[in-house]
């Protein structure tokens, strides 16, 4: 089975490498994977190869188009859908509840406050940037919900009453800010961040979400078979000498902050934290230490593919990439439900 999965995983990360090269090829830009290879490799310092490895060198623009447009972009969107799709995997076992994605503990509705706040309040005074807001919005929510839910007693059942309580607060407070203090054009950029969007992005955002996807990945890989263990109940999972408390605790805050730091530089992205888990758990199986690395590489190329329908669909229009994951979340997810119904019986 550990070859399986090895094979698995190799041939994931080769998909989603073969997914990113191909992605920044599309565009109105004429280029060629060859020239996005050339690009990588000469800012990597391995010389001016061009676009068919002869003397012949990209134009400024091509390589601009490239390595300052493209690339980060679409970095950024594998980074974010591995992040979301690992964040969704990990609440569903930890909450068992197939319903739990990475926006049930009310994380994505602070960000988009805090996003709110900045651009529509001034908030900061111009010194802290949307992202920043975005942030602080995003872990004032997750305190309200450990809050709440340790006051209602801390169990899973009351952890997701409490994010649905604060989901629903910040959501109208960002409602509120919008309908009362907003003007036309801003209220349509704020709703074009809302519904998720990686227009914009740049090395620093791949950069600090890489970062904080790799320290997530880590840890939760840490907790694979505790959270194999919870797949049996919290008493169970106690028996056998699990921390639960503890481990929920560890678990909640490095989704959220991983959540919180994917949201303050994308948006608000629904249904890759929904569907992805539940779709590679029927072709991996439960175990942790497989689903865990498959679920982020399914996410990846998800949202590299998604985000590329959004920017071209309609071209030169651009749709947000939050609505193309929930026009193909929603069938993915009666799919991956029907396909289910015999295992439920």
């Amino acid at each position: 089975m550990s070859r399986v999965a090895a094979l698995s995983g190799a041939g994931g990360l080769a998909l989603l490498c073969g997914s990113v090269a191909v992605a920044i090829t599309i565009g109105p830009a004429d280029i060629s994977v060859a020239d996005v290879w050339s690009v990588v490799l000469t800012h990597m310092g391995a010389g001016d190869l061009g676009a068919t490895g002869d003397t012949a060198v990209l134009s400024p623009i091509r390589d601009g188009i490239v390595w300052n447009l493209r690339l980060p972009r679409t970095l950024l969107a594998a980074v974010c859908g591995a992040g979301l799709a690992v964040c969704g995997a990990v609440m569903q076992s930890l909450l068992r509840n197939p319903l739990a994605d990475p926006f049930v503990l009310g994380v994505s509705s602070g960000a988009s406050t805090g996003a709110v706040a900045v651009v529509v309040l001034g908030v900061g005074g111009g010194a802290v940037s949307v992202t920043g807001g975005a942030f602080v919005g995003a872990v004032c929510s997750f305190a309200l919900v450990l809050f709440l839910s340790h006051v209602l007693g801390g169990s899973t059942d009351r952890v997701v009453l409490a994010g649905v309580a604060a989901m629903q607060l910040f959501s109208a407070l960002t409602s509120f800010v919008v309908m009362t203090a907003a003007d036309a054009e801003t209220t349509r950029g704020v709703l074009f961040w809302l519904l998720g969007s990686l227009t914009g992005a740049g090395w620093t955002d791949v950069a600090v979400c890489g970062t904080v996807l790799a320290a997530a990945l880590l840890i939760c890989g840490g907790y694979a078979r505790t959270l194999d263990a919870f797949a049996f109940g919290e008493d169970a999972a106690a028996s056998l000498g699990v921390s639960v408390a503890r481990t929920r605790v560890v678990l909640l805050c490095v989704t959220a902050l991983l959540t919180a730091a994917l949201v303050a530089s994308a948006g608000a992205i629904g249904f890759v934290g929904l569907v992805l888990p539940h779709a590679v758990r029927m072709l991996a199986g439960p175990g942790h230490s497989r689903l865990l690395p498959l679920t982020a590489l399914a996410g990846a190329v998800f949202l590299v593919w998604a985000d590329t329908l959004a920017r071209t669909v309609l071209d030169p229009q651009e749709v947000p990439v939050g609505v193309v994951t929930s026009l193909v979340g929603v069938p993915a997810f009666v799919l991956v439900l029907y396909r289910a119904r015999g295992t439920a019986r």
